[in-house]
């Protein structure tokens, strides 16, 4: 699959036609209802909503999951980033490093640590994030003017970098948008560069972006 390639070797996939329009549609109902804390960015925890739940879980975005990462690949963590003309931000390039744990423990390449929500979380070392993959899953069209996602192709398979090296590569990389139609998902690797600018247009640009992990027991060393 030509989505699969690119995800291995530039870090990043673009899939369109994922969901339904009408899947999009009862989503997007049911998040406007729930009950969920929300920030000005959107939500943090969305899989507390049994609909996000059961559409990570579902065989649609988890057979891509399960391509890039194997049979026992699941989902662990969902976030609705909703921007809009009234919640506007831009993003400045970044990895994302932070993976939520069960239990706070000394292990080396592991933190610093953090607690948000009541949830732990810990800064990861490559060797556990080389097992994470996101799906992002637009809600709206994603274009060059409300937004979109930008990344460094193939900076993925550099490791966790410094705040100089990221600053670096931004002006030695052509960056790629990553424009995505509604319904489709934008598959990457947490490693990669990436970006957004704040959106030029009144559309809404909602994403739920959903992380898969190979298993249950990431490596823990940091090699």
């Amino acid at each position: 699959m030509i989505w699969a390639r690119a995800i291995q070797g530039q870090g990043f996939g673009i899939i369109p036609r994922v969901l339904a329009q009408q899947d999009v549609d009862d989503l997007l109902e049911e998040l406007s209802q729930a009950n969920l804390p929300r920030s000005r960015a959107g939500v943090r925890h969305a899989m507390r909503l049994a609909t996000v739940a059961a559409m990570a879980r579902g065989s649609r975005l988890l057979e891509i999951a399960q391509q890039i990462l194997g049979s026992s690949a699941f989902p662990f963590r969902a976030t609705l980033f909703d921007k809009s003309p009234t919640a506007n931000w831009l993003v400045v390039w970044h990895q994302d490093t932070a993976l939520p744990l069960q239990e706070r423990r000394k292990v080396p390449g592991w933190g610093p640590w953090s607690v948000k929500d009541g949830v732990t979380y810990a800064h990861a070392p490559a060797s556990a994030l080389s097992q994470v993959l996101a799906l992002r899953v637009h809600l709206d069209d994603s274009t060059s003017e409300n937004g979109p996602l930008r990344v460094l192709p193939g900076t993925h398979m550099l490791g966790v970098l410094t705040d100089e090296s990221l600053h670096d590569l931004s002006t030695q990389i052509a960056a790629a948008d990553c424009p995505v139609p509604r319904g489709g998902v934008l598959a990457m690797r947490p490693l990669i560069v990436h970006a957004s600018s704040k959106s030029q247009s009144e559309a809404q640009r909602r994403v739920l972006h959903i992380e898969y992990a190979s298993s249950m027991n990431l490596p823990m060393d940091s090699s």
